[in-house]
């Protein structure tokens, strides 16, 4: 099993390149066969190469992150955090809770965001 130290890392290195990196870094950060439910109630996005997919609508865009709270257990993190988005014609915050389970070698194996629609502000 992953230390809290690692899975903290984790976290932090996911916070980042959400902030500032590539899609290619945040798909780096999963292991081979993970998943992510982005929110949770939508369909699952299954392998590395469907995470990268998803998170590519980030790379057209500047994002801002600040972590929240965090809280790690056994392989899990729980964590709420703020995303500031900036599309060039309007600011767009979300405060999501994200759940996500780690594999040994503290790689991300399953993410699940909680927030809705409600949750967004525009500015």
């Amino acid at each position: 099993m992953a230390s809290a130290d690692d899975i903290r890392s984790t976290v932090s290195k996911y916070l980042d390149a959400v902030g500032g990196g590539t899609s290619a870094d945040i798909a780096a950060l999963y292991a081979d066969d993970a998943t992510l439910e982005d929110p949770v109630g939508s369909e699952p996005h299954v392998g590395r190469a469907a995470i990268e997919k998803f998170y590519s609508a980030l790379d057209a865009v500047q994002n801002k992150t600040e972590l929240l709270s965090l809280r790690v257990a056994g392989n899990s993190a729980a964590f709420a955090f703020r995303v500031v988005t900036d599309t060039g014609e309007q600011t767009i915050t979300i405060e999501p809770i994200d759940v996500m389970t780690f594999d040994d070698e503290a790689r991300i194996t399953s993410m699940r965001a909680f927030w809705s629609q409600d949750d967004i502000s525009f500015g």
